[in-house]
C-alpha cells in the first residue's frame, strides 16, 4: 500500500474513532438529562421550581414521580419571583406538598430581607419548611464590615423567618458558601445541597435534601429542572 493511500485510511480511521467518541458524548449527556435516583432508594423525590423555568406543568410534575415541589419566592431586600404567586396559587388546595425558598444576599440587611420574605410568603402551616438558597459569597459586596458578619446577619434572618414560618428552616449551601464560612458547622439546621449524580459530602455531616440533578429534561416545562431528593 502506497504511502498516500496509507494516510488517506489512517485519516479515515481517525475520523471514525473521533466521531465514535462524539456519538458517546453525546449519549451520555442525554442519559445524564433523564437520570434521577432510584425511587426504592429515595421515596420522596420532587423539584426546584422558580421563574426561569417557566411556565411549568406541575399535572406532568406529579406524573413524572414527584411528591413535593419548592418554589422560589424571594431574592435579597427587593427580589420578588415574577411566578411565585402563580405557583403557590396552582398548588393550594393539597395538590402537592410545597415550600418556599429565599435566595439570600448577604450584601442586603437582614431585617430588608425577612421583610421581603415575610410580605410574600404566607404564614401557612401547611408549607413546607422555609428553604434559604445561600450562594453569594460577601466578597462581592467589597465591604469587609459585611465580610466579618455574614454569621451573625445570616442568624438574624434564620430566626425572623422562622418566627413567621413558625417551623426550623433548611440551607440550602452551595460548595463555595460552605467553604468560605463553614455554616453546617456552625449552624444546627437541616441542609440541602447540591451535585449532579453524586451524593455530595461537603458539608461534613449528612444532608437533609439533594439537587441530583440540576438539568433534568421532561416535559414539565420548556427547559430542564432541577430535581431534588429527600434522605429517607
Amino acid at each position: 500500500m502506497g504511502r498516500g493511500r496509507k494516510t488517506v485510511w489512517r485519516g479515515r480511521i481517525i475520523a471514525l474513532l473521533l466521531l465514535a467518541a462524539t456519538v458517546g458524548a453525546g449519549w451520555a449527556w442525554w442519559q445524564a438529562g433523564k437520570w434521577t435516583p432510584a425511587a426504592a432508594e429515595f421515596p420522596a423525590q420532587g423539584a426546584l421550581i422558580g421563574e426561569a423555568d417557566g411556565a411549568v406543568d406541575f399535572i406532568a410534575l406529579m406524573a413524572t414521580g414527584a411528591k413535593f415541589a419548592y418554589l422560589e419566592a424571594s431574592r435579597g431586600g427587593a427580589g420578588r419571583d415574577a411566578r411565585f404567586a402563580d405557583h403557590l396559587a396552582e398548588l393550594e388546595g393539597g395538590r402537592m406538598a410545597h415550600g418556599a425558598v429565599h435566595i439570600y444576599d448577604p450584601c442586603v440587611p437582614a431585617e430588608e430581607q425577612a421583610a421581603n420574605f415575610v410580605t410574600i410568603v404566607p404564614r401557612d402551616p401547611a408549607l413546607l419548611p422555609p428553604v434559604i438558597a445561600l450562594d453569594t459569597l460577601a466578597s462581592t459586596c467589597g465591604d469587609p464590615v459585611i465580610e466579618a458578619s455574614v454569621e451573625s446577619e445570616l442568624t438574624t434572618f434564620i430566626n425572623q423567618v422562622e418566627t413567621h414560618a413558625g417551623q426550623p428552616v433548611v440551607l440550602k449551601l452551595s460548595p463555595e458558601f460552605e467553604a468560605a464560612y463553614k455554616v453546617a458547622s456552625r449552624i444546627e439546621r437541616n441542609l440541602w445541597l447540591e451535585r449532579d449524580w453524586v451524593q455530595p459530602d461537603y458539608a461534613g455531616r449528612p444532608w437533609a435534601l439533594w439537587t441530583a440533578n440540576s438539568a433534568l429534561r421532561s416535559d414539565v416545562a420548556a427547559g430542564p429542572i432541577r430535581w431534588v431528593v429527600v434522605q429517607p
